[in-house]
């Protein structure tokens, strides 16, 4: 089964931001996925990887409301979190 992640949809938010921290959350569904998911990010933002970190919480994400505690503790500047539904 192929999804529609959106990743460009991601990385503008990234580049619009200027984002420095960044935390990926997933679905368990997606989490196998989660190194090329980071991958794909980080080449397309091959002139700044070096000045970005991108975090994938491995806790639980039980939807949009589910956002991890101690982000605050990483200096995390975007959470991305993919759900089945998007956030308004």
């Amino acid at each position: 089964m192929n999804y529609n992640l959106e990743l460009e949809k991601a990385i503008n938010k990234i580049r619009e931001t200027k984002a420095k921290t960044v935390c990926i959350q997933l679905p368990d569904g997606l989490k196998p996925k989660a190194k090329e998911i980071q991958d794909t990010i980080t080449k397309a933002l091959e002139k700044r990887s070096k000045d970005i970190k991108i975090y994938i919480w491995a806790g639980s994400c039980f939807g949009a409301c589910d956002t991890p505690n101690g982000l605050e503790k990483l200096k995390v500047d975007l959470l991305i979190q993919w759900g089945h539904s998007e956030w308004k």
